[in-house]
């Protein structure tokens, strides 16, 4: 499965794996093994919220885009991402959010 992402500050990050031509988001399945070669289902007809582009099968592969989520503080591969292919398993999101260290002294400091 080829995925492309657009980026999208949201709160809620995605979780995402493949099997086969099913693509399951968040723990919601999309099976897109009925889609013949060379059709186009339009993004309309997907009950997706984290679907962004018409879903395609070019030279057998199901070709998409999906709304990346990001935190505040995201890296430049999150806020800036990759296309990906993914044959099957967990798709590897990149990182929602950078959570800054603690700027607080250490304890041994204040002795």
């Amino acid at each position: 499965m080829h995925i492309a992402f657009t980026p999208i500050r949201h709160d809620k990050p995605l979780t995402a794996a493949v099997a086969g031509d099913v693509l399951t988001l968040n723990g919601e399945a999309f099976d897109f093994a009925a889609l013949p070669e060379g059709a186009t289902l339009p993004r309309d007809a997907v009950s997706c919220d984290w679907l962004a582009s018409e879903v395609e099968r070019i030279e057998g592969q199901i070709h998409l885009t999906l709304l990346l989520p990001h935190g505040p503080n995201a890296p430049d591969e999150t806020r800036f991402p990759a296309s990906i292919i993914v044959t099957g398993g967990i798709v590897p999101i990149p990182v929602h959010n950078v959570v800054a260290g603690n700027d607080l002294p250490d304890e041994e400091d204040d002795a």
